[in-house]
């Protein structure tokens, strides 16, 4: 036995029809830990994160799709053609799971819909990812990650009302609602082995938007108030001298008091406009204007000594780049790499930390089709019919 044989998802198949964030980085989970995950490209384009940097050199696959498709194999067929059509079903009798992220309709039209597969293959769990849910007035519509900060509410919360709509960065909806995607799957798996079948699960965008606003939401449905962490009086974002610091005034019998120690301030709850927390918040622009007047007078190191001594939280504003080069990073193995097909392959690891199952790159981010004749040679082999 090897020890790929042993990682906890070693011996299930997983066909993918995914493509860009959602899906790719849910897919990408289940094979770091062990499933063979077999990717189903379109011929000349591929996923379309491939050609996500149009300016590299050619010849190199696009870091984003690097990102997001480790460890699995690509296989190209054309589903305008009848004969690929026909193997990409053989393939999907063969497999445990299948998942896509395609717009309600697509797989059906192809033939692929969960009510076909499941009659070939009564064990296939069918993993769907949509932007905002198999039925209803939206299902049609196209999802982004975007439009389900929008559509969700979490967009227009902002620690500062006087700020300007804006879109978050980070694509925060795709990565969550993949990570439930796996989840999803996981469950899907264990069902499984009570009851021997499979099932069809789906995942929005939408829904894991709602689902990471948990405590805001039931403040709004139970008692219609609206709780924003990132407004809190005492937390917020100011400048030093030469960079930036991130405080939170939270967890401490007083921290007002502390706050005030820290900056080397006369007790500020003295003040008759921050004596509660609710004249904080009343009065919330009057205090941070103390707080930022106050940091701009020394460096963040020194800021970050003098909070820490009053054990109050607090963290330097840093760059991806400088957290990336962080040595926590380093000890955590959150930067792994190999040797690619023309370049070196460097990309975030996995934060799922199993002491018995180390994430590695086993195969690097392929190149389109790469393994197109290895899989349809497997799929002649009589283990694989006899699995079929």
């Amino acid at each position: 036995m090897t020890a790929n044989d042993q990682l906890p998802l070693a011996g299930i198949r997983i066909i993918d029809f995914t493509q860009v964030m959602m899906g790719p980085v849910a897919t990408q989970v289940l094979a770091d830990y062990g499933a063979d995950v077999i990717k189903i490209e379109r011929p000349g384009t591929g996923d379309l994160s491939r050609s996500s940097f149009p300016n590299d050199p050619a010849g190199l696959t696009g870091p984003v799709y690097c990102s997001l498709n480790r460890n699995k194999r690509s296989v190209v067929f054309d589903m305008r053609k009848a004969e690929d059509k026909t193997t990409v079903l053989r393939l999907l009798e063969t497999a445990d799971v299948v998942v896509n992220n395609f717009r309600a309709g697509v797989m059906e039209r192809m033939g692929f819909g969960y009510e076909e597969l499941s009659k070939r293959n009564p064990r296939l769990i069918y993993a769907v990812g949509t932007g905002f849910g198999l039925t209803g007035p939206y299902s049609h519509k196209g999802g982004q990650d975007v439009l389900a900060q929008a559509m969700s509410g979490a967009m227009a919360r902002r620690a500062d009302p006087s700020l300007p709509l804006s879109v978050y960065s980070t694509t925060f909806a795709d990565y969550s609602a993949g990570m439930h995607l796996v989840q999803g799957v996981l469950l899907a798996l264990l069902q499984r082995q009570k009851t021997g079948r499979g099932q069809l699960l789906s995942v929005s965008l939408f829904d894991s938007m709602l689902a990471a606003q948990t405590q805001e939401a039931a403040a709004a449905l139970m008692r219609g108030r609206e709780v924003n962490w990132g407004a809190m009086p005492l937390t917020g974002v100011f400048e030093t001298q030469d960079g930036a610091l991130v405080m939170v005034g939270a967890f401490k019998a007083d921290p007002i008091g502390d706050i005030g120690k820290a900056l080397g301030l006369q007790d500020l709850s003295a003040d008759p406009r921050f004596k509660t927390h609710a004249l904080q918040v009343e009065n919330k622009a009057a205090l941070h204007q103390i707080f930022r007047e106050r940091f701009k007078r020394d460096t963040t190191a020194n800021w970050l000594l003098r909070l820490e001594a009053q054990d109050l939280l607090c963290a330097p504003v840093r760059t991806l780049a400088e957290a990336l080069a962080d040595e926590q990073t380093a000890i955590n193995g959150m930067v792994i790499e190999c040797d690619g097909h023309v370049e070196r392959v460097r990309v975030v690891g996995s934060p799922i930390h199993l002491g018995d199952a180390p994430v590695s790159i086993r195969i690097p981010p392929a190149d389109l089709g790469q393994h197109t004749d290895e899989v349809l040679a497997e799929m002649e082999s009589p283990r694989i019919r006899a699995a079929s």
